[in-house]
């Protein structure tokens, strides 16, 4: 209501502007009653839209406060570390960085994998790409994929893992994870004992969880473009970038 108020004084004061100016000056009332006018309208307008986007965030269940930080954290460019994440394509000297917060178990994150393999086989010299673990609480097989992927990554076989595994969104059982070692040619002993979720494991994933919490990462998969939030990734997006920064 704080903002209704604003608009109403404002309104207030505008009124009481003209009216000094038209006591004033009576040769220009006819002009100083049709700018009020125009002014009242259009503050008018400006409370029906508030009304309906405050309706909007309220059935949504978010804050006008909320709102403003999601639009702080969107036009932030932030300086994502790559720690220990598996890195891809060119690491010095790229056109463009792009960082993935994602997990195994979303579907959308299974479906998109693929077009991001694509990318990279594409603009491998263009392109650097960071992977960054991001667990969703309510997927119950998300980090036990993570560790699985993370045991892949010691074996430099990241990649090939997390594409070859894609596909089991919907069951990410150990035997799945066993079956798609083997299909990228690890050692499977020693992927089975690095493939344990401990508590060294879960620090490790819950690092990456947090550095999402911290730049504004809202679901998976979220992607960063040079250290900015994207909210609309695609093919055509990066391409246009690449073409604009040569």
């Amino acid at each position: 209501m704080k903002s209704l108020s604003l608009i109403a004084t404002v309104a207030v004061i505008f009124s009481l502007t003209a009216c000094n100016e038209a006591s004033a000056q009576s040769g220009d009332s006819k002009n100083l009653k049709n700018k009020v006018d125009s002014l009242s309208k259009e503050l008018n307008e400006m409370k029906e839209e508030f009304d309906v986007l405050k309706y909007g965030l309220e059935k949504r269940g978010i804050s006008i406060d909320e709102i403003r930080v999601e639009m702080v954290q969107a036009n932030t460019v932030w300086d994502i570390p790559d720690h220990d994440s598996p890195v891809y394509g060119n690491t010095k000297n790229p056109k463009i960085t792009i960082v993935e917060f994602t997990e195994f178990q979303c579907p959308y994150c299974s479906n998109i994998a693929p077009v991001i393999q694509d990318l990279m086989n594409k603009y491998p010299k263009e392109i650097k790409f960071v992977y960054k673990h991001f667990p969703l609480g309510f997927h119950n097989r998300a980090a036990a994929a993570s560790a699985a992927s993370i045991a892949a990554q010691k074996q430099g076989k990241f990649w090939e893992f997390r594409y070859a595994l894609a596909p089991y969104f919907r069951d990410l059982s150990d035997e799945n994870f066993i079956k798609v070692a083997k299909e990228v040619g690890l050692d499977i002993e020693k992927f089975k004992k690095d493939m344990v979720l401990d508590s060294t494991m879960q620090a490790r994933i819950n690092e990456d969880f947090e550095l999402g919490v911290k730049v504004g990462v809202q679901g998976t998969p979220n992607f960063y473009i040079n250290g900015k939030r994207q909210d609309r990734f695609s093919v055509q997006l990066i391409e246009k970038m690449l073409k604009e920064s040569k």
